[in-house]
């Protein structure tokens, strides 16, 4: 272990960095994922920096520090770091945030390619699910998700207007977080569903029977094909990486299905945009079907690939639905 008294942190930090990213030009403030960083190299990131430093941190706080230089703030402070559930995934100071939740077992890492294309005036904060740093009890509720994560929004913002988004699962605890704003008196500017959907019990009886048998004709004409990996992966390079980059992963994902599993949506007095995917597979074909009952104004628009792909292989075209409808809030 080195001397990190003698030895400068930033100039111990910057060596890893350059050995483990093959990158002999790296500074203090460059950002570990636009260097090519992913989660693979983050696991051996932090396995160094504990060999050297003697202070083990869980690489999911790559997140919240993935520069040189806020990393080596916390290891001089030699303390325990309190880590808030909102990740900035896009720095800008003009425009209301955006705070988007991701899907069941997934974290802000699944939003990276996505906000690269996002290109109105908007800081992004993906918000990252309780417990998946090992420190605390995951929620098992999606209204104790949405008051985990609006406690954080009202320090960081206090006062509306409101840009909320969720993927999936994240859906609907965005929407229980607008209900709870509204509830307050608060404002939403703008409230985004993307492909979500409540557990299939809670569906009408005629859509339960639509997608069962749906979910049977897409097994029938899957059959024999190799078997797709796990739902959500948050991100990470695979799901090897699964346990090693956030041992506490799987209990965070399985209290998050539970969530899933007791949520009953009640009715939202507002406007929602819901973007569904144009393959069908394990969802309902109908957002409308599920939703306008539930919701005063539901618009629904729709993004090439599956449930998966319209997030990670057909960002761009999410991104310019996102960038017309963050477009009209400015206007």
């Amino acid at each position: 272990m080195l001397n990190i008294s003698t030895t400068s942190t930033i100039e111990l930090l910057t060596q890893i960095w350059q050995r483990l990213l093959q990158n002999p030009d790296i500074g203090p403030d460059d950002n570990f994922f636009d260097l090519g960083g992913d989660s693979a190299l983050a696991v051996q990131l932090f396995a160094s920096i504990a060999d050297a430093c003697g202070q083990k941190l869980p690489p999911v706080m790559i997140y919240h520090m993935p520069t040189i230089a806020s990393q080596a703030a916390v290891l001089e402070q030699r303390s325990s770091t309190e880590l808030s559930p909102l990740v900035l995934l896009k720095a800008c100071n003009e425009g209301t945030p955006v705070f988007i939740a991701p899907g069941l077992g997934g974290g802000p890492a699944e939003f990276f390619q996505l906000v690269k294309y996002v290109d109105l005036p908007h800081s992004i904060y993906g918000l990252q699910p309780k417990g998946i740093e090992g420190f605390d009890a995951p929620c098992e509720r999606i209204e104790e998700m949405a008051d985990f994560y609006l406690r954080a929004i009202l320090r960081l913002k206090p006062h509306g207007p409101y840009i909320l988004m969720g993927y999936s699962l994240g859906g609907l605890v965005a929407l229980e977080m607008a209900r709870g704003l509204v509830t307050n008196g608060q404002k939403i500017a703008l409230l985004v569903m993307l492909d979500s959907y409540p557990d299939i019990k809670f569906l009408s009886t005629a859509e339960r029977f639509r997608l069962v048998a749906q979910r049977a004709k897409v097994c029938i004409r899957s059959f024999g094909r190799p078997p797709r990996a796990d739902i959500r992966l948050g991100g990470l390079a695979g799901p090897d990486a699964i346990s090693t980059f956030a041992p506490a992963f799987s209990r965070v994902r399985d209290a998050a299905y539970q969530a899933l599993r007791r949520y009953r949506p009640t009715f939202y007095p507002g406007p929602v945009k819901f973007i569904r995917a144009a393959e069908v597979t394990d969802f309902p074909d109908d957002p409308r079907a599920v939703w306008s009952d539930l919701i005063q104004t539901l618009d629904v628009e729709t993004v090439p690939g599956d449930h998966l792909g319209m997030l990670t292989t057909h960002y761009k075209e999410l991104a310019a639905v996102l960038n017309l409808y963050l477009g009209e809030v400015e206007s």
